[in-house]
């Protein structure tokens, strides 16, 4: 059965692009929504990840009219601190000494907005836990250039994954989308996957 409308996805991310082709979705467009990523003052990780997946959906469904439009933000928190989406090798290295040996959490919010307007959005929290890393095991990984432009300035997809000792919950949400509650809210708002 096809469906009435186009679906954008409000996201430069080849990686979330990737996960909607696991389950047979294939958006229509692509669109990246440029908006200001700063944390506001006192925004909690959960609030500010909703409240970008939120604003990425906003900003292209204005532009797209009669489209589904889904968007996502990922965001790696160390208890109420927000690390930053990594623009450096120095913040990559950064970040990587801060989640050396703890836990934390990532936290992914997606949301899609239906022709019509009609808005669903869920959050999603990934407990992570990083083994000690030596100044070696950093100084190999910022060589990589695989943390670059990632927040907390890792990709668990990549050579990332040799530093989890465990994950607890959903692997695609730390990707950049949680798989189930993507398809979810796309059923959910009369989206057919095929």
């Amino acid at each position: 059965m096809p469906n009435s409308a186009p679906l954008v996805l409000a996201s430069a991310s080849p990686r979330r692009l990737d996960l909607l082709g696991q389950i047979g979705v294939r958006p229509d467009a692509v669109e990246a929504a440029d908006i200001d990523e700063t944390p506001l003052k006192d925004e909690t990780p959960r609030q500010h990840a909703t409240r970008l997946a939120r604003a990425k959906a906003a900003l292209v469904a204005a532009r797209r009219g009669e489209a589904y439009v889904l968007a996502a933000d990922t965001v790696v928190a160390l208890g109420r601190r927000i690390l930053p989406k990594a623009e450096t090798e120095t913040e990559v290295a950064s970040c990587l000494a801060l989640l050396s040996g703890r836990a934390h959490r990532v936290l992914t919010a997606v949301c899609l907005v239906a022709p019509g307007g009609r808005e669903a959005s869920r959050l999603v929290e990934t407990r992570v836990r990083f083994k000690r890393l030596s100044d070696r095991d950093i100084k190999a990984y910022v060589g990589s250039g695989e943390g670059l432009g990632k927040a907390g300035g890792y990709g668990v997809q990549g050579r990332a994954g040799a530093l989890v000792m465990e994950l607890q919950g959903s692997y695609s949400s730390v990707v950049g989308l949680p798989l189930y509650e993507t398809a979810s809210l796309l059923a959910g708002l009369g989206y057919h996957i095929p």
